[in-house]
């Protein structure tokens, strides 16, 4: 009797359990009291879903329903949404555990606008390349970076590219002279607005709810950002590569070590967090198995942000499974993703400037390149050049 009343209980709390309904979302995450930073996914089943970021597509299969909530697990990412079904839609927040980040998060069922056209037609064309400069009046945190948009009809798809990585998949609209663009990834949710003229832009870069800075942008088609090799550097005093790190096993991993003497090193300053580093790692995963030869090796040094080695190390390990990396990720730091503390744990370099950074040994242990961030898919030509030189190089190492 007993045993029937409590499965009936059971049964009756999961039939309150309201389910998300098939079907296309537009989801809205709360910058301010009065911005939006939306995006756009499927709901495909009831736990797979894609998220859309222009040309990107990003799949989800880890959704659970606990209580009175829904949870959607990004892959890859420790950013998890958890909200409450209601009716056509769900409400709740994208949260962050270990950064203590939480930003109120919304969708509506049967919507797949991202930006809603309010000003009319468009009143340019921002298509081509742009000199940008975010926090322009800031002498510490100014940066420079490069414009890159296609525009068709109202729609803008694009990127900014910087010294250190790019901003990755973004899409939005031009409506009448308001340019509006996002992207959510699952790691980061990013959104910039400006006021557009032919030939200018004056507008605000927002990062989740944390953060925000302005910047300026003027057409430049024939603007080209500072070498990528040339940025960070072995320091005078220093003639090699030095590390000693755990990997997931608690073994320490040595440059010096048996498996990478007489061989081409490549070295990957990076962190589980990091979008930029995820495109990266994706793409040395599959030229690694590819190349497949005994004289190359890739190693990765992770920096997290995680508050304890555990959950480093569980970020390390779902990298590596989700993504299928084969070479060893070892965990450098943890508890903080400072570029400052990394420099300090890697003292031969003149700075961390950027996750991710690649460093290039040659067969005899010398340092021959270092290149500082990534140019990811979103940037098109700039990725294309990127893993032209990148193969060229490599193989011209393994050659000597």
């Amino acid at each position: 009797m007993v045993i029937s009343i409590f499965i009936l209980i059971s049964c009756q709390r999961e039939k309150e359990i309201d389910k998300l309904e098939l079907g296309t979302y537009r989801a809205i995450l709360k910058v301010n009291d009065s911005t939006e930073l939306p995006f756009s996914f499927e709901l495909l089943g009831e736990k797979k879903l894609h998220i859309f970021n222009a040309a990107e597509v990003i799949e989800v299969d880890d959704i659970t329903y606990k209580n009175d909530s829904v949870y959607i697990k990004m892959p890859v990412f420790e950013g998890y949404i958890v909200a409450k079904v209601n009716g056509d839609g769900m409400r709740g927040n994208f949260v962050k555990e270990s950064l203590n980040r939480i930003v109120p998060f919304s969708a509506i069922a049967n919507n797949n606008k991202r930006f809603y056209i309010q000003h009319g037609s468009a009143l340019t064309d921002v298509s081509g390349n742009w000199e940008t400069i975010f926090s322009p009046d800031s002498v510490e945190d100014k940066y420079i970076a490069k414009g890159m948009f296609k525009q068709k009809g109202h729609i803008v798809t694009g990127t900014f590219r910087t010294t250190t990585g790019d901003y990755r998949y973004l899409e939005g609209v031009l409506d009448g002279e308001e340019l509006k663009l996002s992207t959510f990834d699952g790691a980061h949710a990013f959104l910039f607005t400006a006021k557009v003229t032919d030939s200018t832009m004056n507008g605000m870069f927002y990062s989740g709810n944390h953060w925000k800075e302005p910047f300026r942008a003027v057409r430049n088609e024939t603007y080209e950002l500072p070498d990528a090799h040339t940025l960070t550097f072995l320091k005078s005093g220093y003639d090699k590569f030095e590390f000693s790190f755990p990997d997931i096993y608690g073994n320490t991993v040595s440059l010096k070590d048996d498996r990478f003497k007489n061989k081409v090193v490549l070295v990957q300053i990076m962190g589980t967090w990091c979008p930029n580093c995820l495109d990266e790692t994706k793409f040395y995963s599959s030229f690694y198995k590819h190349l497949n030869r005994e004289d190359f090796e890739i190693v990765a040094l992770a920096f997290e942000y995680a508050k304890t080695k555990e959950k480093a190390f569980g970020s390390i390990k779902r990298l590596q499974e989700r993504i299928g990396v084969t070479y060893p990720i070892l965990l450098a730091q943890f508890g903080s993703s400072s570029k400052k503390a990394a420099r300090e744990k890697l003292p031969m370099l003149n700075h961390v400037l950027s996750y991710p950074t690649s460093i290039f040994i040659d067969k005899k242990g010398v340092v021959r390149k270092i290149h500082t961030g990534f140019d990811g898919p979103a940037t098109g030509e700039a990725h294309a050049v990127f893993k032209n030189e990148f193969n060229t190089f490599v193989n011209t190492l393994l050659s000597e």
